[in-house]
């Protein structure tokens, strides 16, 4: 039988194959492709070249094939400390993978456990409003909701935002950097490299799955000084579940995080951007504040970055939307914060070959830094365990959490990694992320499609016992 850390591989490898539209038709349908003709298309694409192996721009599309998967090892031990902060515990001792202390990955956590039960009791004296779950995070697939979003603060439709959520870096031309979706090896071997050279920081939004999958990479971004933060367990709309699958949710997340860091973050960003006041209560009741991506006047700060390996959109225009992001970032009197994602290689790709040089170059040039350090936050209040009293970092001002509802600014047909829209127009990666703009204004609620990568139970296995076959028929 395969070791963890060879089927992981496999899975991140194969999930590429098969793309999943989470809310097209609210139906979860599978965009089956043509894998062996993709192949062939592909064949003729130029390889990558320079320090980074990064392929032409023009020979980014969903048919590009994977490269070899890095070699995954971490250069540091048990007891090393990171040296971003004084306070910093001790890493704790190497993770070792076991099924029958986790939940399945990729799937909703049950609500049953030991664990869970004890986690819930952080809700304990909360005041939850009573916000029925949404039928599947969408705004189409749930009218009722959609018409009551900005009363509940629904973000997905109309992006309605919180006086707690992080939305934007205060000082103008600054871009606070994440990455949503891993941690996943090709992270490792370009997106990493690249922060080190540029001695650049950013904030990465780990899946739990994930996380359990590949400690290393995990630990070789949290060593780099770079912030982590959770992005849930199995990457679902959040307002579609139950208090207690919040809980599981964000708790599974924290939990691994922890193991294998030995720090808990206190931020969290919700996939898809769905979120709504009642999902802010119980994020805010666990310590983690939410994290958005800007939306601005001419639509979400979204690189679009996933439709590639979706087959929606090319490399090129995928670029051509950031281009716009940035046009319209140098005339915000404040600076923003971008959605992009390190699940795939071709996300990989477009963001350390062209996005973050393009920001780098651009006149006037953008200042890069991770979320954290545009807010001003000290890198030990992202994490519990060294969060000084009353840290911003700390949720410490999350009072009666979401009821400064705004609206962010016009966003007319923005699409991007959000939670489904009334146009049903967009999707993402299987843990995508999100950040919003507070400043006001007015929203037609148009273009907040979300899509993901999601893989049920019964796929995954699928998806896995596929590839397992192919290695040993020496097809992949």
């Amino acid at each position: 039988m395969l070791p963890l850390s060879a089927l992981s591989a496999l899975l991140a490898t194969t999930l590429s194959l098969e793309l999943v539209d989470a809310h097209g038709a609210h139906g979860h349908a599978h965009v089956h492709r043509d894998v062996a003709q993709e192949r062939r298309d592909a064949a003729a694409a130029p390889s990558g070249t320079g320090k980074y192996n990064i392929p032409p721009l023009s020979a980014i599309t969903s048919g590009l094939p994977a490269g070899a998967t890095p070699t995954l090892s971490s250069t540091f031990s048990a007891g090393a400390k990171p040296t971003a902060y004084s306070n910093a515990p001790a890493l704790p001792a190497k993770f070792v993978f076991n099924a029958g202390d986790w939940p399945v990955l990729d799937q909703i956590p049950p609500t049953d456990s030991d664990q869970v039960k004890e986690w819930l009791k952080e809700l304990d004296g909360v005041d939850i409003p009573d916000i029925r779950p949404t039928k599947d995070g969408s705004c189409d697939g749930d009218p009722e909701a959609a018409a009551q979003a900005q009363q509940n603060g629904w973000w997905t439709c109309g992006s309605y935002t919180s006086g707690n959520d992080i939305v934007q870096c205060p000082e103008k031309n600054t871009w606070g950097v994440s990455f949503d979706d891993g941690p996943a090896p090709y992270c490792e071997s370009k997106v990493l490299q690249y922060l080190s050279d540029h001695d650049l920081t950013a904030t990465f939004f780990t899946v739990g799955s994930r996380v359990v999958s590949y400690p290393e990479i995990l630990i070789d971004e949290y060593m780099a000084g770079h912030e982590i933060s959770v992005h849930t367990w199995s990457h679902p709309p959040l307002t579609s579940l139950t208090n207690e699958q919040l809980v599981a949710e964000f708790g599974w997340t924290r939990h691994a995080i922890q193991t294998v860091l030995g720090v808990t973050p206190t931020t969290m960003r919700p996939p898809y951007g769905d979120i709504d006041n009642r999902v802010r209560a119980v994020a805010n009741a666990m310590g983690l504040r939410p994290i958005i991506w800007t939306t601005g006047s001419q639509g979400d700060f979204d690189t679009n970055d996933w439709r590639v390996p979706a087959g929606q959109h090319t490399g090129q225009e995928a670029f051509d939307v950031f281009e716009g992001i940035l046009g319209q970032a140098a005339s915000m009197d404040h600076g923003f914060i971008v959605l992009e994602h390190d699940l795939f290689e071709i996300e990989v790709d477009l963001s350390v070959g062209y996005f973050l040089d393009a920001a780098l170059t651009h006149n006037p040039p953008f200042k890069l830094e991770s979320i954290g350090r545009c807010m001003n936050i000290a890198l030990n209040n992202m994490y519990q365990e060294t969060a000084d009293a009353g840290s911003a970092g700390s949720n410490t001002t999350t009072t009666a959490a979401g009821s400064n509802t705004s609206k962010a600014p016009s966003s007319t047909g923005s699409g991007g990694s959000k939670a489904p829209s009334s146009t049903g127009s967009s999707s993402s990666n299987p843990s995508t992320s999100a950040s919003t703009n507070s400043s006001g204004g007015s929203s037609s609620g148009s273009g907040n499609a979300a899509a993901g990568l999601l893989v049920p139970g019964s796929a995954v296995l699928g998806v896995v016992a596929a590839a397992v076959a192919a290695v040993f028929a020496g097809s992949l």
